[in-house]
């Protein structure tokens, strides 16, 4: 079983980052995201804001075909994702795989560190992550 060291971010699909910046930065508290970018090979662009060591992300599609607006044609703007910080995103892999969870793709790299996807139907139809990321907080961020 993977060793779950925290919840590293919580992922809300938006249709319009800028127009949800402004609703949710009052809600926590922040004038601005502790982060901002855009990741061309997800197609998405990305406001996250910390809670002690938790991120919380506002994020939209770059791209009409991306898996953002995707999620936001079949439920809706809301919440897409959850996940979990690991040690090791590819031996959480090859633990999970070996009980049968089904993975979408592979272990994918994010600046210096990785993720996976557990595919949602075995998850309740929550898509869920493991990262490997080393960094973890808004605190060292």
């Amino acid at each position: 079983m993977p060793k779950i060291k925290r919840i590293d971010h919580i992922c809300i699909a938006v249709k319009d980052l800028e127009q949800a910046k402004k609703t949710w930065a009052p809600l926590l508290g922040k004038a601005e995201p502790d982060d901002a970018y855009v990741d061309e090979p997800e197609k998405i662009k990305v406001a996250r804001y910390y809670l002690g060591e938790v991120g919380f992300e506002l994020m939209e599609s770059t791209s009409p075909d991306g898996d953002v607006a995707r999620f936001i044609e079949r439920h809706g703007e809301g919440v897409m994702l959850l996940s979990f910080n690991v040690d090791s995103t590819r031996e959480t892999i090859a633990e999970l795989e070996s009980e049968g969870y089904p993975f979408i793709g592979g272990a994918r790299q994010f600046r210096d560190c990785e993720f996976a996807f557990v595919h949602p139907r075995a998850t309740n139809g929550v898509l869920l992550e493991y990262i490997d990321d080393k960094h973890g907080s808004g605190e060292d961020s």
